[in-house]
């Protein structure tokens, strides 16, 4: 069956947008606590979150909670269609992309590459349970990361949500990037095929 998209994520917008500010916040906390247990979760490298808007759920609980060696980033539009990310800390300049979403303020040369990152947690509209991400519809993560399509992770990609946010199951696109986890604030939903789970990837090679 095909998910009419446009009316579903106006639903599923409207769903996290209603959640009281108190649950978002504790929510918040419950999703780092997720997002540091996971299995390939590093313990250096470029990490990656996002500025959150619209009722997203924040990731700066996790951010300030990542090992001393993760050097956080956030994504930066690039004139090729496919992100970049830029290291940024509290307190760093920003400046708002043409879909007014703050971005670092800082020169093209710094930026750095989706191949260079370790982890990239990616925002979301919608999700189901095999890993599957619906977001705002440009495509902005499925090109960055489509060589993830011939080698596997990392950089691992793992969606946050609230457990509003999933739904039973979604139409995937030959060109859709599945994710490697969803973490909400109750839970861990692993999606890595059992290949992978049976035989894991060291997140941090000696």
């Amino acid at each position: 069956m095909t998910v009419d998209r446009v009316a579903l994520r106006r639903e599923l917008r409207a769903r996290r947008r209603a959640l009281p500010a108190s649950e978002r916040i504790a929510a918040a906390d419950r999703l780092a606590a997720h997002l540091l247990a996971l299995p390939f979760a590093p313990a250096s490298g470029y990490v990656a979150g996002y500025w959150a808007m619209d009722g997203e759920i924040a990731l700066h609980a996790w951010q300030l909670k990542l090992p001393r060696e993760c050097v956080y980033c956030l994504p930066v539009l690039h004139h090729d269609q496919r992100l970049r990310f830029a290291p940024w800390r509290p307190g760093d300049g920003l400046v708002s992309n043409q879909h007014g979403i703050p971005e670092p303020d800082i020169a093209p040369s710094s930026l750095l590459d989706p191949e260079q990152m370790t982890l990239v947690v990616t925002p979301l509209v919608g999700f189901d349970g095999n890993g599957h991400r619906l977001g705002m519809g440009g495509g902005w993560y499925d090109r960055s990361f489509a060589f993830r399509h011939r080698q596997p992770a990392p950089p691992w990609l793992v969606g946050a949500a609230f457990d509003v946010q999933r739904i039973d199951a979604l139409d995937r696109a030959d060109w859709d990037v599945a994710l490697d986890a969803v973490c909400t604030e109750s839970t861990t939903h692993d999606c890595r095929p059992a290949s992978i789970t049976a035989n894991p990837i060291d997140a941090n090679p000696a």
